[in-house]
């Protein structure tokens, strides 16, 4: 049974031991810690990179799950329900971010945080009060970045959301992006408007990334999320790599959790996101 965060449990069945973040990925900033590659060179992507095995030829999924963090009964149910493959987005606007990374790691997951992206439909669809904003200046938006950054710790990238308008504009999304790369972090496309630039800018400068090729459940029923399943094993049949984003929904994890104990059967894999860092083609 899960429980909410007004009562935490020391220790739950298939939890791992929680070490928290290394200190030495991490660098004071103005509001809080921030990411930073280490003195010796290793990067936060690869350091909270959940264990794959390279050598596994078999098609690889990877499923994110969104929106997590700010609904405690949704956000616990994803950390201990879903298989530790799946890869876990918090946004930066929880109050308890923290407390929620740490859960989701000791459960196994691999975690991201949720980069909030001015879209094509601002202010109809409203990113929050810290997004990055083509109107805002190369220097307010890093400084954005750095407050969003700085919510919580231990994660392998950022997943952006939205996005649609900010990510079609190179002079706004390549310092973004840069600064990414110079934390030792990863980038997941998640916008699909199909004008994002950001994926060839990732390439580009050699910040790792991957591009999600759908979303689960738009249509929150069973019969539709399990279409989508289907059309992401086509996905990763035709291009070995195929990536999706879902959402806490109850019906998402029900099917999610169903699906997934499937895949050896039909020769495919669950693979947590950094396992696909690069390895899609670009548009």
């Amino acid at each position: 049974m899960a429980t909410t965060s007004a009562a935490r449990p020391e220790s739950v069945p298939g939890e791992l031991p929680d070490e928290g973040p290394d200190p030495s990925l991490i660098e004071p900033g103005a509001s809080g810690p921030l990411p930073r590659i280490s003195d010796d060179g290793r990067e936060p992507w690869r350091v909270y990179a959940r264990a794959f095995d390279s050598r596994d030829a078999r098609p690889r999924l990877v499923v994110i799950v969104t929106g997590l963090g700010l609904g405690p009964v949704a956000t616990e149910a994803a950390i201990q329900r879903l298989p530790a493959p799946v890869t876990l987005a918090f946004t930066p606007y929880a109050e308890e971010g923290e407390h929620w990374a740490r859960m989701g790691r000791r459960f196994g997951h691999e975690i991201l945080l949720s980069l909030p992206l001015e879209s094509t439909d601002f202010p109809f669809d409203d990113p929050g009060p810290y997004a990055l904003l083509t109107s805002l200046t190369q220097e307010e938006n890093l400084l954005r970045l750095e407050f969003l950054l700085s919510r919580f710790a231990g994660y392998v990238g950022v997943v952006g959301v939205m996005g649609s308008k900010f990510n079609a504009n190179d002079g706004s999304v390549r310092p973004v992006l840069q600064a990414l790369r110079d934390r030792g972090l990863m980038y997941v496309e998640g916008t699909d408007s199909g004008k994002s630039v950001a994926p060839s800018v990732a390439t580009e400068i050699g910040l790792p990334r991957a591009m999600a090729d759908l979303s689960l459940d738009d249509v929150p029923s069973k019969a539709a999320i399990d279409g989508q399943l289907a059309l992401l094993e086509d996905i990763a049949r035709e291009r070995a790599v195929a990536v999706a984003l879902a959402r806490p929904y109850p019906v998402t994890l029900d099917r999610l959790t169903a699906w997934a104990a499937t895949l050896d059967e039909r020769d495919l894999v669950l693979v947590p996101v950094s396992a696909v860092a690069d390895a899609q083609f670009l548009p």
